[in-house]
């Protein structure tokens, strides 16, 4: 049995694909959400999830190591890497485009990755997905991100642990808990299935060594023992209690472009948050002027469902009114994206509590 969380149709099954044309976007595929939690695990997941709608392929840009904000962060994490897994040797599963796998690598790590979307051409890097026939093996495993897009998290971690024969394994993942608290809706999509709390992996593992929050509480990280893995969690962990006015936010931001649509509006953040959020206001009846984005993997090109096109920072200012209404999809980047933008537009982060 499962208790229903939350639920929304026609999401976009891979929020962070973008596409050459508006029509060939708005014709993109969609899944349901339909959020529950297990009482016997614990664990959130999304119930309508289909894997087979999911692709990864060059296509797929979810480059964050752009930002001055991302790259502290992941300062933090080398941090905790290196209290736990200095001098031993590494696999990163699931290392995107391999930037932390080279920012490792250039402070003296030895480190293998594994992705099926990786673009370049390092011979440490297996383009594939991680199953137990990858051949890998090292002392510790890295799995920044991955765990919430992993239809079944417990055999997926059951095959890294046999794979690699135990070791210790730093796993990071979105907060379900912050997501709740600061009621961003928005940070609910169909790539990813499952929502974790800190609980969850101190139900899932008998040996945590360290556990906390990262990027102003949006990310939890574990670093566990892969050997103490149960095979089911020893409990369901409290129930997930949904926010009464978990969309109350949509309704704010319509007010907003209504009240002054001759101001102008724009979202800044192209990726997973701004492509949920576009696409529920464009449904809300109203459309923002500009989609922002500092990655020029994604400038040009256009989001899923809502076609709407990618601007860099320069083309916005040029066509983006003084004193327009400027969506920041997240907080950690508001201070770097006022110095970008000369602090000319009407600020608003929306996934503080506060908005």
């Amino acid at each position: 049995m499962a208790y229903e969380l939350y639920r929304a149709a026609g999401l976009p099954v891979l929020q962070n694909r973008t596409f050459a044309d508006a029509a060939t976007a708005r014709a993109s595929a969609s899944g349901d959400m339909l959020l529950v939690q297990d009482e016997h695990s614990g664990l959130v997941h999304n119930q309508a999830f289909d894997p087979d709608l999911l692709s990864y392929d060059s296509d797929y840009q979810n480059e964050q190591a752009l930002s001055p904000a991302f790259k502290a962060h992941l300062e933090a994490v080398e941090g905790v890497v290196a209290k736990h897994f200095s001098g031993r040797s590494l696999i990163e599963v699931g290392c995107g485009k391999g930037y932390f796998l080279e920012q490792l690598r250039g402070h003296g790590y030895d480190i293998v990755g594994i992705d099926p979307a990786y673009e370049g051409d390092s011979p440490d890097v297996i383009k594939a997905p991680f199953t137990r026939d990858s051949g890998l093996t090292a002392d510790a495993v890295i799995m920044r991100h991955v765990l919430e897009h992993i239809r079944d998290p417990l055999s997926f971690l059951a095959e890294i642990a046999a794979a690699n024969q135990g070791g210790l394994i730093y796993i990071e993942v979105p907060c379900l808990d912050w997501i709740l608290e600061n009621r961003v809706w928005f940070d609910v999509f169909y790539e990813h299935v499952n929502y974790f709390r800190i609980e969850d992996f101190r139900r899932l593992f008998g040996t945590v060594l360290e556990a906390g929050h990262l990027f102003g509480g949006q990310y939890l990280y574990v670093v566990a023992d892969l050997a103490s893995l149960r095979q089911a969690p020893l409990e369901p962990g409290p129930r997930v209690l949904m926010p009464t006015d978990f969309l109350h936010s949509i309704e704010h931001a319509v007010q907003i472009i209504q009240a002054a649509p001759e101001r102008g509006s724009a979202i800044w953040g192209a990726a997973s948050k701004g492509v949920i959020y576009s696409l529920f206001l464009q449904r809300a009846g109203v459309a923002v002027d500009q989609v922002i984005d500092i990655n020029p993997a994604k400038q040009g090109r256009y989001l899923p469902l809502s076609g709407l096109r990618v601007s860099s920072p320069e083309e916005a200012r040029l066509t983006l009114p003084e004193g327009a209404n400027l969506f920041v999809m997240n907080s950690r980047y508001l201070e770097e994206i006022k110095r970008m933008s000369d602090g000319r537009y009407s600020y608003h982060a929306v996934d503080t509590h506060s908005f």
